[in-house]
């Protein structure tokens, strides 16, 4: 993500087909199948209250860095965890750091290998946004990061935390029923967990819950996913396969296809458009407008929704 620096201003940020491993969770690909309680009708409920279904995240992800930063693995991170029903997070680091010679990668990394090691804590008790707010106040690093956090609790309820341009959608029957929306101060310059005073904090976090069922699958990603795919492309290409780390890879891949396509009128230039940017005056002279994809870093994360 090419962002500005929050501290008077904001910074940019990105990520890879490698996978780090944080402790605690962070993997390209990882399965588990986990018990949730699903909640029965009221009526049945308190007739049979023993009786209830169990559901968890079967998990697959894949990260595909921008091509000019492959030898350093990005500057993004993920966090799989199996605790409970499944804790799902992505951190978007802001590349702008480079130019005052900062890893933009250390501040994003750091922070999930603190979520990493709080999923667990008491003090957190299963709230994403606790959980943003201690691992934020944990991390030491220089730098900014986007990051958006997702928990499934036993009664099947997801708990979603975002500060920044990291996304989710919730699809079922094939159609997408949520979405959570960006936050930016301005066009490419998203809200941002920062080292600096002037960032964000978890109090900025936009927050929701869903209530999941049984064959629901969620996709997560940063804004390498969002700004390059539609949303009926990622509600096509799930539909198409299903093991979740495959569909995984075939979102990540699309949205690169999309990414160095100069004629794909992507999400991100439709945005750029609507925002007042286009293509210089001679192009609009010829009737040329501006189109193409957002370069970046690319992660992904496809949670299928199972019962056992």
């Amino acid at each position: 993500m090419a962002i500005p620096i929050l501290r008077a201003a904001i910074i940019p940020h990105s990520q890879p087909l490698l996978h780090s491993s944080i402790s605690g969770g962070i993997d390209e690909t990882a399965k588990k199948k986990k018990r949730l309680l699903l909640p029965c009708s009221s009526s049945s409920s308190e007739l049979n209250p023993a009786i209830r279904s169990e559901v968890s995240f079967s998990v697959g992800s894949c990260l595909l860095p921008h091509p000019d930063k492959v030898d350093r693995g990005g500057e993004d991170a993920l966090l799989v965890s199996n605790y409970n029903g499944g804790v799902l997070a992505i951190a978007d680091g802001v590349s702008g750091w480079a130019e005052e010679d900062v890893d933009p990668s250390l501040f994003p990394r750091e922070l999930l290998a603190n979520a990493s090691n709080f999923v667990e804590d008491m003090e957190v008790n299963y709230d994403p946004q606790i959980l943003i707010r201690k691992s934020h106040a944990a991390t030491s690093s220089t730098g900014s990061a986007t990051v958006i956090v997702a928990m499934l609790e036993k009664n099947g309820i997801l708990k979603i935390a975002n500060v920044g341009d990291c996304g989710l959608r919730v699809i079922r029957n094939g159609s997408v029923i949520f979405s959570t929306s960006p936050q930016e101060h301005y066009f490419d310059c998203p809200f941002q967990l920062s080292s600096e005073r002037a960032g964000q904090t978890y109090l900025d976090a936009a927050v929701s819950d869903v209530e999941l069922i049984e064959g629901d699958t969620i996709v997560m990603g940063s804004d390498g996913l969002f700004d390059n795919v539609f949303d009926y492309e990622i509600v096509s290409t799930i539909a198409t396969y299903r093991d979740v780390t495959e569909a995984a890879k075939a979102l990540a891949n699309l949205a690169r296809i999309h990414a160095t396509d100069s004629n794909f009128d992507s999400p991100y230039s439709l945005e750029a458009r609507s925002k007042g940017y286009d293509a210089p005056l001679w192009k609009k002279i010829l009737g040329m407008k501006l189109t193409g994809g957002k370069l970046d870093d690319i992660t992904v994360i496809v949670g299928q929704v199972v019962s056992s």
